[in-house]
């Protein structure tokens, strides 16, 4: 059965039954949802996806930062947060495996993922990720926006320098990887859309290339995952990280795993399909996904039918 593919070590009574239900690689480990900028309750997120097959689910509400947001969670809502989840975890329990956790911001060395309050928290597993640059000002920028607003701020916050804003961006991931206290990188590089369409065929630049890859080679050093996240592969054809590096992360080692990012219930598989086999034709056999409590490797397929066959060869 689906449920003995696990490499390092059998499946809980709880995981076997769920495996057994298995259609695929249905899961994800990054989604929002009403604690934070998320558009639904969590409740709508778990019957979703159980309407979908998934087996294992998990959330990730934006970390509070120092500072009121639109799109982060307050620590005041920290209990109601985690209450919730183990109410749901409790009612869906033999029906899906759920998961908690936060996705994390680097802004400076007070504010991270590896802060003691963040570690303390009970939480399954941890996403550590970059929103926010400062301007010369000090000031805190967010750079998660859309291309026509991402070029202004480029403009208008840094002077027009490109360079400077990609070479800020990546130094801060990297103190971030070097602090650690998570689990899973998020959207690896997702500043590379819209730098490219600031300054089309800057992927493809030798001194950009070797930033990226520096980069991943730092992650699969530390023993990182990489999501692939497909929040925007519908809308923009791309994936955080970018296809390209696929293939190179598969030679570094770096484990991966597929999320949706998703805000929305209904989007929470958009894309997946069209990342495994991506996965795949860069080298992959598996993804990681949680299981009793346990990150597991799982074998990348797409139907029952090809979840069954793996073991008959």
């Amino acid at each position: 059965m689906c449920g003995d593919v696990f490499f390092n070590g059998t499946t809980s009574e709880s995981g076997d039954k769920t495996m057994n239900r298995r259609t695929g690689n249905l899961t994800n480990y990054h989604s929002h949802c009403l604690y934070c900028d998320g558009r639904a309750n969590m409740e709508d997120f778990v019957r979703f996806a159980l309407s979908e097959g998934f087996t294992s689910y998990g959330f990730s509400s934006h970390a509070p930062l120092p500072f009121s947001t639109a799109w982060t969670m307050e620590w005041d809502l920290m209990d109601d947060y985690l209450s919730e989840f183990h109410r749901l975890k409790a009612k869906y329990a033999g029906q899906i495996e759920l998961y908690i956790g936060l996705e994390i911001d680097y802004l400076n060395e007070e504010s991270n993922p590896s802060m003691i309050r963040f570690r303390e928290l009970p939480l399954d597993y941890r996403i550590g990720s970059v929103h926010l640059l400062y301007n010369d000002k000090g000031e805190v920028i967010d750079i998660d926006v859309p291309a026509d607003k991402f070029r202004d701020i480029v403009d208008r916050e840094f002077g027009g320098d490109l360079v400077r804003v990609v070479h800020l961006y990546y130094e801060r991931l990297l103190k971030m990887i070097g602090l650690g206290g998570f689990d899973i990188v998020g959207h690896a590089d997702k500043m590379h859309y819209n730098a490219s369409c600031y300054r089309p065929g800057l992927l493809d630049e030798p001194w950009y290339d070797e930033l990226v890859r520096t980069y991943f080679a730092e992650i699969a050093r530390r023993g990182y995952q990489v999501e692939i996240n497909t929040k925007a592969y519908h809308e923009l054809g791309t994936f955080f990280p970018n296809e390209r590096y696929f293939s190179y992360l598969y030679g570094l080692g770096v484990k991966v795993q597929v999320n949706s990012d998703s805000h929305y219930p209904e989007r929470i598989n958009n894309g997946r399909r069209e990342a495994l086999q991506a996965l795949k034709k860069a080298g992959y056999t598996s993804v990681m996904e949680l299981y009793g409590g346990e990150w597991k490797e799982i074998p990348i397929y797409y139907s029952r039918k090809e979840c069954q066959n793996s073991f008959l060869e």
